[in-house]
């Protein structure tokens, strides 16, 4: 039996529809979470109770793992040159389904939907070639909710109001890495390269399975790892793997940096403090005819480079998979 779709309450709706960024996590085969920034242009479905986002070919280890494990989440986590007013946190949690041959409608619809956010679409010959892998070969995660979570304002304090699936109780913790939980990369350097990316938060697995993202404060840092400010009753005690991404960005994204991290996670009576083990970072020139370029450059190599050495067609299978466990199809479009 389907379940009914959890249509996300109106305190959720300006976020949904007005962020620019939002975090987007979702879990690694040994139970850790992985926390990236996405713009989702307000794609979503509120009577279908379905929200979204889009990505490329260009990134197969993040689609392939959604595939293999469609615990997605996303966190509307700040107002930064977007349309929304509200001061609300909103995690909304669900089941992903993978979307990897947009019909040409679906295509044109995101277009249009992401000229607000983005500004309008560069046009002519020359653009048009540039920009055809760029426009034409999204692929769609669309995630079926099952829990939204509001928060009063944006540090996620206050009293939460819970839409769908109750909260379950926090997890356990977990079995530490048979490598140690000890820091793997410079600490110093870590804290140096988040030092000018504002926006901080930390995804883990709970309980049930689906991804918890939650803001987070960076209060100092050495050897043993990151000093984490969190509001209270967030994080679960003890330690487990957890993802941390810090960013920044500019109005149409035109400028932005994004650092990821895996780690370990202590949460103790004296606080919590996050042990990196790896650490990635992205940065994109503030400059839109410079970014456009690049843009248009990389969704071309990274489209020819997954279907020269099969990844294109190890996602399609994987997709193909996960379609057929599913009771009955997810419908593409969105409202």
């Amino acid at each position: 039996m389907t379940p009914a779709p959890v249509r996300w309450p109106d305190a959720a709706d300006p976020a949904i529809r007005g962020d620019l960024t939002v975090a987007a996590a979702y879990v690694t085969p040994a139970g850790g979470a992985v926390v990236t920034s996405v713009s989702p242009v307000g794609l979503g479905d509120r009577e279908a109770g379905r929200v979204g986002f889009t990505t490329s070919l260009g990134f197969p280890k993040k689609l392939e793992h959604i595939l293999r494990n469609p615990h997605v989440s996303l966190a509307y986590h700040t107002r930064e040159h977007g349309f929304a007013t509200t001061e609300s946190y909103v995690l909304a949690q669900g089941t992903a389904s993978v979307d990897l041959r947009p019909s040409p409608q679906r295509l044109a619809e995101l277009q249009l939907a992401s000229e607000p956010f983005f500004g309008k679409t560069k046009r002519g010959p020359i653009w048009d070639w540039l920009l055809r892998e760029y426009h034409q070969e999204r692929v769609f995660v669309d995630v079926g909710i099952q829990r939204v979570a509001v928060w009063p304002d944006l540090a996620a304090r206050g009293t939460v109001t819970v839409t769908g699936a109750d909260r379950p109780e926090m997890p356990t913790e977990q079995k530490p890495p048979k490598n140690g939980t000890d820091p793997r990369v410079d600490v110093s350097a870590v804290a140096r390269r988040i030092g000018e990316l504002p926006h901080r938060l930390l995804a883990y697995q709970g309980a049930d399975g689906l991804p918890v993202i939650v803001p987070v404060a960076v209060t100092g840092h050495d050897d043993t790892g990151l000093h984490l400010d969190v509001p209270p009753g967030l994080l679960p005690s003890g330690g487990r793997r957890a993802g941390f991404l810090a960013h920044a960005f500019r109005p149409q994204c035109i400028g932005l940096g994004m650092r990821t991290l895996t780690g370990w996670l202590t949460v103790t009576d004296e606080g919590a403090l996050y042990a990196p083990h790896t650490s990635k970072g992205l940065a994109a020139p503030p400059y839109k005819t410079l970014l456009t370029v690049s843009n248009g450059l990389l969704a071309k190599h990274g489209l020819r480079r997954a279907r020269r050495d099969g990844t294109a067609e190890h996602l399609r299978q994987l997709a193909a998979g996960a379609a057929g466990a599913r009771s009955e199809p997810p419908d593409a479009r969105y409202r």
